[in-house]
């Protein structure tokens, strides 16, 4: 199957990995960053799963299917863990990452 076949998925994994990635950056310069010590943890599990799996995809990976139901399972649990914080950067994540399990739960 052609990565192009799986383009909606990789843009929602580039969405996820930005919401991730400046999730984690704005949690660490939070006032009581002790606090966010799992959100932070789980942005960066889930910015480096979507990361692999947007590359094994370009490459055409025979893996597809398992690498996305991981990564759904990932995106998941940070969403939820990002849900629990009020601060907008976290909303922001939670959602990119609950668009990503979706996305990912297609061809898992």
């Amino acid at each position: 199957m052609s990565h192009k076949q799986h383009q909606q998925l990789i843009d929602a994994l580039q969405d996820c990995i930005v919401a991730c990635n400046h999730c984690y950056d704005a949690c660490l310069k939070e006032e009581h960053v002790q606090m966010m010590t799992e959100c932070i943890r789980l942005d960066r599990e889930c910015a480096e799963i979507c990361s692999y799996l947007a590359q094994a995809l370009c490459r055409d990976t025979p893996f597809a299917a398992e690498l996305a139901s991981v990564c759904a399972a990932i995106c998941e649990a940070c969403g939820n863990e990002c849900k629990k914080h009020e601060h907008e950067h976290c909303q922001k994540c939670a959602d990119a990452c609950f668009k990503c399990a979706e996305a990912c739960k297609k061809i898992a």
